[in-house]
């Protein structure tokens, strides 16, 4: 791209563009990188390329719009996205489990964050349709000496299903299952969320699994960084209404958290540092 620091803003948006067509597709860090500009500005000339409709975003970067609303990254690929922030808002998520509840926790890499939390919440009913959560809960909880199922150990319920890229189970008898049943917290892990699409995954399939879910639950509660917020897949599931609480990490812009805020019963941002007491 040549030397950038002093283009003007269009130029430089310009220029990112022609890199997204060019290559399929273009990473924050990258941009930062051969700019030499803040991650800061590139993610805010993404957000109105965006909104001009020449990209979309998708986890860490952008791709053209052609590519991007049926993109699907698998669970590996995801799994190194975004770590720290992950761990962030699966600690503050795990305030919210009860022991003795009833929860739900669809696939997803910050939902396998936070199962990882869980384990040793006595006497959950675990309901998930992610191969990889039920996985953790597997692992974690040994059955007891006498070979039965270890006092205080979570159930856990896997749906049937096919198979996605991300390890989770869709399609008819995930729904069929999921119909069936009613959890006090569903924690949802999203591909994208925005104000107009709601809440959206490429997989037309985990699009209809998805709903199932936020019926059965009593309250939903949507777990996903900020790379997250803006971006919009292929099928929207649910609207901001029907979210409760959104947990998401520090690195939500001020001007995204205001636009929750407006919409949301509770915005949680897990990671944040405040500066100095608070005096009501």
């Amino acid at each position: 791209m040549g030397d950038s620091r002093n283009l003007l803003a269009e130029q430089r948006r310009a220029l990112i563009l022609d890199e997204v067509r060019r290559r399929g597709g273009v990473r924050v860090n990258e941009l930062t990188r051969t700019l030499r500009v803040s991650d800061m500005t590139v993610r805010r000339d993404l957000d109105i390329l965006a909104r001009q409709g020449a990209v979309a975003k998708v986890h860490g970067g952008a791709v053209p719009v052609a590519d991007a609303s049926a993109h699907e990254p698998g669970f590996e690929a995801k799994s190194a996205l975004e770590l720290s922030a992950k761990e962030d808002i699966a600690r503050a998520a795990a305030e919210f489990v009860a022991a003795g509840s009833a929860i739900a926790l669809s696939g997803g890499t910050t939902t396998y964050a936070l199962a990882q939390r869980l384990v040793d919440v006595p006497d959950l009913t675990v309901v998930t349709n992610s191969v990889r959560v039920a996985d953790v809960f597997h692992a974690a909880q040994p059955a007891s000496p006498s070979g039965g199922h270890r006092q205080g150990a979570a159930t856990v319920v896997l749906t049937g299903g096919v198979r996605t890229p991300s390890d989770s189970l869709v399609g008819p008898v995930a729904d069929q299952a999921i119909r069936s049943l009613h959890f006090d917290v569903l924690f949802l892990g999203v591909h994208g969320i925005s104000v107009e699409a709601g809440l959206s995954t490429p997989n037309l399939a985990e699009a209809e699994t998805n709903r199932h879910f936020v019926q059965a639950a009593r309250q939903v509660v949507v777990v996903a960084d900020h790379t997250k917020w803006g971006t919009v897949g292929l099928s929207s599931f649910a609207t901001l209404d029907q979210v409760d609480t959104l947990v998401t990490d520090a690195g939500l812009p001020p001007s995204a958290q205001e636009e929750i805020e407006e919409r949301l019963a509770e915005l949680v941002v897990a990671g944040a540092v405040r500066e100095g007491p608070e005096f009501g």
